[in-house]
């Protein structure tokens, strides 16, 4: 249920701030029209008003009638607006005190200064966009690659939302179904029993395992992978963080326990954006290393941040020494240890210096060497597929982390349904699991949407927009 909003007219710049060649000062409310007088004069305040959507060149007065600058001012009178209300824009010259001084204007004249997010907040109170098209905005703004730019664009033109409510309809037309069958009692076991029933609920689930790639694919384009490098001291983790980075963002040295805290860097890979962790060393799984002295407190709490970071991150990359370490003892005495729930690579560096080829092992290795960049290609192609990227046809659209979530519980909902169906034949149980999936679904376009999420998404986004 969306929610009602005040009916105050809001104002804010809607270009960065700093100095540029222009700037725009956006306006949207009822009281839009009733400004124009003021700010540019009647003459031209009725000009603007005469002919919506054109650009009229126009002196910005002040409460005198002076100057205050000259620019652009165009109207788009409601509902033929982005937020759904008179908007009105002011193309002025970039400069910081120019833009305060039109806002300070503005609110002179009853306008106030605009929330983080709003104007889209009431575009989507308005019924212009729906929440998901809402969020595609911030994304395509914050947008850190050609490939993520487009998949914003594609959900805020609606794709995302069109393949989420066509879900949903079907999940309503079954859940229909089941319910008119609940009915008529005498005939629901035998109903229930059809094997078309069943198949139903097997296309549903595979329609929504579609639809959690993709939304999987949306949300790292949008919002990157967080990438752990972790292993034993002296393998090689910070020479790989400097050549993914391309700068010596970690010291490196041959003694263990250089690093001690986490070191964050944001990269793109190859339109992949990721968020590296380079960490302490964990020297308990470093006993070829002879690394077997006490840690100080110091490193100690820098291997417990790693182990934190790790349990926390979508990807490890465990780096070991594959010169000194061909049979991977650091890896086997470490697996055990990793967090069961995210995925991890073993990544052998120092290849240029080890001549054996690796041990069959139950996990993915990538042979590398941080120091000349041998086999850099491969591991970023690795990363690509451990984010779903690889396969990805052109079609990507942007997703969050929420959406991604909210299909979680989607899937949970179905699976239980088709389980209740298959173990119990219960209508009534199965037909509410349904409902709920429904319910869930309709949370991603905002259909859903409580006060405290709205809330939660808007602050996100950039004043003015």
């Amino acid at each position: 249920m969306k929610r009602d909003h005040p009916a105050q007219t809001i104002v804010a710049a809607a270009t960065a701030p700093g100095r540029g060649g222009v700037a725009i000062v956006r306006l949207s409310g009822a009281a839009v029209v009733d400004m124009l007088a003021a700010l540019l004069g009647p003459t031209m305040g009725a000009r603007v008003h005469a002919v919506p959507r054109r650009a009229v060149n126009s002196h910005f007065l002040d409460a005198q009638g002076e100057p205050l600058d000259n620019g652009l001012a165009i109207l788009f009178p409601a509902p033929h607006s982005y937020t759904g209300e008179h908007v009105l824009e002011l193309h002025g010259h970039g400069g910081p005190v120019v833009v305060e001084t039109l806002i300070e204007r503005s609110i002179e004249l009853g306008a106030r200064r605009a929330r983080a997010g709003e104007f889209t907040e009431r575009a989507y109170l308005n019924g212009k966009l729906d929440l998901a098209q809402a969020e595609a905005v911030a994304s395509l703004i914050d947008a850190s690659s050609t490939a993520a730019a487009r998949a914003a664009l594609r959900s805020l033109d609606g794709e995302f939302s069109r393949q989420v409510l066509a879900l949903a309809e079907r999940i309503g037309e079954l859940r229909a179904w089941i319910e008119a069958a609940i009915d008529f009692a005498a005939e629901e076991i035998e109903f229930l029993a059809e094997p078309q029933l069943v198949q139903r609920l097997a296309d549903l689930q595979k329609a929504l395992f579609t639809l959690q790639r993709v939304s999987r694919q949306g949300r790292v384009l949008t919002e990157g992978l967080t990438v752990v490098i972790a292993g034993p001291p002296n393998a090689g983790k910070s020479t790989l963080m400097n050549r993914l980075a391309g700068h010596e963002a970690a010291i490196v040295a041959p003694e263990p326990g250089t690093t001690r805290d986490l070191l964050r860097e944001r990269i793109l890979l190859d339109g992949l954006p990721l968020t590296l962790l380079d960490t302490a060393g964990l020297r308990e799984s470093a006993a070829i290393t002879g690394a077997h002295a006490e840690l100080d407190p110091v490193e100690r709490e820098g291997m417990r941040r790693a182990r934190e970071a790790m349990d926390r991150a979508d990807h490890i990359l465990f780096v070991i020494d594959g010169a000194a370490d061909h049979g991977a003892v650091a890896w086997r005495q470490e697996q055990g240890s990793l967090p069961a729930g995210v995925s991890a690579t073993l990544v052998m560096n120092k290849c240029d210096l080890a001549q054996a080829q690796p041990p069959a092992l139950d996990v993915t290795v990538v042979r590398i060497s941080a120091r000349t960049g041998e086999g850099l290609d491969a591991l970023s192609a690795h990363l690509k597929q451990v984010a779903g990227l690889s396969d990805a046809d052109g079609s990507l659209v942007s997703a969050r982390a929420r959406h991604v979530e909210v299909l979680a519980r989607v899937a949970a909902h179905v699976a239980q349904a088709r389980s209740l169906l298959t173990a119990r034949r219960a209508g009534e149980l199965v037909a509410e699991e349904l409902r709920g999936a429904q319910q869930a679904l309709g949370e991603i376009v905002g259909e859903e949407g409580s006060e405290a999420l709205l809330g939660r998404i808007f602050s996100t986004f950039c004043i003015g927009k």
